[in-house]
C-alpha cells in the first residue's frame, strides 16, 4: 500500500493511480487545499469546476479570462483526469435482483 494525501491506495491499483498521475501531472489531490479535490496544480480551481463550466457551455477563453492562472493545458488535463476517473470506476450492484416480466 502506499498513500496519496491521507488515503491508502491498495497495491494493485497503485498502477492505475500511477497512470492517472502521470497523465495528467497538471492535476493535484493535496488533502491540505481544496480538502483533498482535485484542483488545477499551484491553484485553488477544482477540476469540478472547470468541468461544470465547460458543461454548461462555457467557451474555453472565456474560462482563460475569468480565471488568469489557468491554461489550456490545465483544461485538457481536467479532462483527462475526468476521463481517466471514469474508465477506472467500477460498479457495484448492491441488493436482491428484481424480477422481470414477461411479455
Amino acid at each position: 500500500m502506499f498513500t496519496v494525501g491521507a488515503t491508502f491506495v491498495p497495491t494493485h491499483d497503485r498502477c492505475k493511480l500511477m497512470l492517472i498521475m502521470a497523465t495528467t501531472n497538471r492535476i493535484e489531490l493535496n488533502p491540505r487545499v481544496m480538502l483533498g479535490k482535485p484542483v488545477i496544480r499551484g491553484t485553488r480551481i477544482p477540476v469540478e469546476l472547470v468541468l461544470r463550466k465547460l458543461a454548461d457551455g462555457v467557451r474555453e477563453q472565456d474560462l482563460l479570462d475569468a480565471y488568469p492562472r489557468l491554461t489550456s493545458e490545465d483544461i485538457r488535463a481536467a479532462l483527462v483526469y475526468a476521463a481517466d476517473a471514469i474508465a477506472h470506476e467500477q460498479t457495484v450492484i448492491v441488493g436482491k435482483p428484481t424480477a422481470t416480466s414477461k411479455k
